[in-house]
């Protein structure tokens, strides 16, 4: 879909890209223009009413049938295969990897049900499903309602067929969002347009200027997209071909930011097979990397200690300027270590009263968005908790699930093992616990 931003920068104008044919309050006919400059990682944006990412869902809309992707007896696009794994499972991968997107909601097909488990039944328990309608427009309105419940301050809409939005481009939509304004992945349109005429030949050529081709995910402050999906609905207005055509149309401002040319929506067979050459090209550049941790504090009397983000009752206590879970420092180092980000220590230091008693997750959520920024997914952590007591077998699962929901990965990414350190030592003596960790994570795949 083509917008045409509104910037003096472009024929000195403000150029309208809409005419609205209605109005939520008071069904009056106007225009609406694009507001602003394009938004670059951030840059040109007002401070003034902006959002953060710690109160982020995204809707991940797949119930569309695909028809112009050819071979039906294939499937829907979106389960269409892509080195292996099917286009959505791709998608979603993308999100899952950002720990600040808290709620991911996947509308799908009501008879794809069987599709998406068998293509991304890993991911089970970190989605939530809802089914979709006939219509684009009324899946995404689906979605907005599957969160009413426990609304979120920004909700990002994308869809499944665009499996190369990277964590970078995603980011930069979701902090882009404002109280009132929405935001606009988009490209400058790059080639020469032309209008046909009736009888087959050319009737204009259309100027450039201000063009640009948009994309998802695409960004709102939730409240409001919500009101304006069902003001459309109930004005019979099905007609929109993305949500931010929606938004100008309910009085939303729509900001751009920078979009990439690597988020191609998969619409035609060609754009899988061209996809399936790209992903093939790019495990052959993969940058792999390992990092390593290694935390230790001491136990003193008190009430339970703090493990891999699980309370266990106990009759000692760690001793440390935070909460003193050894594992999560050391997998905060780990992660570190891949982006060669400093340590623990350098982003929080004991010294600053202000990560006294801090719960540890926020460390490893610090971390982790660290890698996502650097191009990084994570594909593995492996912890290893040295300690004569508590006896860790029965927590293993909490600790895996809790580092699991942290990192934004499955289940089966996640190790957490124990030993003792047989009665030698500081450990075996009971004076300390320590902890190892590793961390794999895959540089090179942001887009």
């Amino acid at each position: 879909m083509l917008k045409r931003q509104s910037s003096s920068a472009f024929k000195g104008s403000t150029e309208c890209i809409t005419a609205m044919q209605g109005r939520i309050a008071g069904r009056t006919e106007r225009t609406l223009a694009l507001q602003g400059g394009l938004v670059v990682d951030g840059a040109n944006l007002p401070s003034r009413g902006a959002m953060t990412t710690t109160d982020t869902a995204l809707i991940l809309v797949a119930g569309g049938r695909g028809e112009r992707a050819g071979d039906p007896a294939s499937g829907p696009k979106q389960y269409r295969l892509l080195a292996g794994k099917a286009v959505i499972w791709h998608s979603l991968r993308a999100v899952l990897s950002m720990p600040e997107i808290a709620t991911v909601v996947v509308v799908i097909h009501p008879e794809d049900k069987a599709l998406f488990q068998a293509a991304c039944g890993e991911f089970e328990g970190q989605v939530r499903l809802a089914l979709g309608e006939s219509t684009r427009q009324g899946s995404v309105l689906a979605g907005l309602r599957a969160l009413r419940e426990n609304p979120p301050s920004v909700v990002l809409i994308h869809d499944a067929v665009r499996p190369f939005a990277g964590p970078s481009l995603i980011r930069r939509v979701a902090t882009s969002v404002g109280q009132d304004t929405a935001s606009l992945p988009a490209i400058p349109v790059a080639d020469t347009l032309k209008r046909a005429a009736a009888d087959g030949t050319v009737g204009e050529t259309v100027s450039r200027a201000g063009l640009y081709a948009a994309q998802t995910p695409q960004g709102f402050p939730f409240g409001p997209i919500l009101a304006a999906h069902e003001a459309a609905f109930s004005a019979g207005r099905f007609d929109f071909t993305d949500d931010a055509a929606l938004a100008e149309w309910a009085g939303l401002t729509v900001r751009l930011v920078e979009g990439s040319p690597d988020n191609v929506k998969l619409t035609l067979a060609a754009d899988i097979a061209a996809a399936n050459l790209r992903l093939r090209k790019a495990s052959a550049m993969l940058d792999p990397r390992t990092g390593n941790g290694y935390d230790v504090h001491r136990l003193v009397p008190g009430d339970h200690v703090t493990l891999c983000g699980v309370r266990i009752e106990h009759d000692q206590r760690l001793d440390g300027h935070s909460d003193a879970d050894v594992g999560l420092h050391a997998l905060t180092d780990a992660l570190l270590a891949t982006c060669g980000a400093g340590d623990i220590g350098d982003h929080f230091p004991p010294s600053d009263p202000q990560w006294r008693g801090a719960s540890s997750d926020r460390f490893v959520h610090h971390a982790a968005r660290l890698v996502g920024e650097h191009g990084g997914r994570i594909a593995n952590a492996d912890i290893t908790l040295i300690c004569e007591a508590p006896k860790i077998a029965g927590h293993r699962l909490a600790m895996r699930e809790a580092i699991a929901r942290m990192l934004g990965i499955s289940l089966d990414r996640v190790s957490v093992k124990a030993t003792t350190n047989e009665t030698i030592g500081f450990v075996g003596r009971r004076e300390g616990i320590a902890a190892i960790a590793t961390a794999t994570v895959l540089y090179g795949m942001d887009a």
